[in-house]
């Protein structure tokens, strides 16, 4: 008997809420270390691309292994906060890699925002110590700082957290948000507190340094996510030149990341300043030099989007099976 093909019934439609219940922090950040051990390589993805629209900007996403393929169209609408609408849209088709056909459409935002947090949360297992708690500065109070407030607390124990925003009204509902999560200590704070962090989150739309990366002391690790752009960045110079510095993938940084091109562009540093990628993190190539800072900047790449959309469609036929939900393939 001929087995039906992934793909051969309507395509599974997978909400915001089913993608946040089928996949945890955990589940998400393992995934993505999973498809790096099984062998893909990041320097050999696709490009996004970037049409400019009335309304802002759509990226597409695609990528693809042997099993699977698929993309993710987003909307970048600057106009949106002003109507109460958000300011990033987007859906994820999943196709089956084999014969192409669909087999499900996931809530693009839903899966951003589980995405971006667990790469973060992935270089955060190898850049920072596992046997003490940890105190973290976070800057920003959007969605992505609240995703990545909660995939970071499943991954590391947080003693302390301390939200640096623009709002103060934001970053004090973000704090409160923090101390629900358990945190011991919380607070809202300044730029100044990087001194006493060990872990600096930053998840902004920033275009200038948000700190001092002199401040930052030794050993500590400082995470930027904020900005996909040549001219745009969330750290300085003094913090780049100071640091062991990974990234995702070595070509997408030198293509999209201000935070890595301005200080090129000084001459401050080199393209050989780049220590390693989260591939060489997860093989267990890490940081080699206690006294520096470990700096992760991630632009966000496709096929991180590709790993997690499979985990969560697998869990999705796991929960609902081919009899339960007419359609899951």
């Amino acid at each position: 008997m001929t087995a039906t093909p992934r793909g051969s019934g309507a395509p599974l439609w997978i909400d915001a809420e089913a993608v946040a219940r089928l996949a945890s922090p955990n589940a998400a950040v393992d995934a993505l270390a999973d498809t790096l051990r099984e062998g893909l390589d990041p320097e050999s993805g696709p490009q996004r691309t970037s049409t400019p629209v009335p309304a802002g900007e759509v990226l597409l996403m695609p990528a693809a292994s042997d099993a699977w393929a698929g993309v993710k169209v987003v909307g970048i609408a600057p106009g949106n906060p002003a109507l109460g609408l958000p300011r990033i849209t987007g859906g994820y088709l999943l196709l089956d890699g084999a014969s192409l056909l669909p087999v499900a459409l996931l809530d693009g935002i839903a899966l951003t925002s589980l995405r971006t947090p667990a790469v973060s949360a992935l270089a955060v297992r190898h850049l920072t110590p596992a046997d003490r708690p940890l105190s973290l500065v976070l800057f920003g109070s959007g969605p992505q700082a609240y995703a990545h407030l909660d995939v970071l607390s499943e991954v590391r124990e947080l003693a302390e957290v301390v939200v640096v925003a623009r709002n103060p009204e934001r970053a004090a509902a973000l704090a409160r948000h923090a101390e629900a999560l358990g945190v011991p200590k919380v607070r809202t704070g300044t730029a100044e507190d990087v001194a006493e962090a060990d872990l600096v989150v930053c998840c902004t739309t920033a275009r200038e340094p948000l700190f001092d990366g002199r401040l930052v002391r030794p050993g500590a690790t400082v995470v930027a996510v904020g900005s996909h752009e040549p001219d745009a960045r969330e750290v300085d110079t003094a913090l780049v030149r100071r640091a062991e510095v990974y990234v995702e993938s070595r070509t997408a940084a030198l293509r999209e990341a201000g935070d890595l091109l301005i200080p090129e562009a000084e001459g401050a540093i080199g393209p050989g300043h780049i220590a390693g990628t989260l591939a060489d993190l997860v093989a267990g190539r890490g940081p080699a030099d206690p006294a520096a800072p470990r700096f992760f900047k991630s632009v966000g790449m496709a096929w991180e989007d590709l790993a997690i959309a499979v985990a969560v469609y697998k869990a999705a036929r796991t929960e609902t099976g081919p009899e339960g939900n007419p359609e899951v393939p």
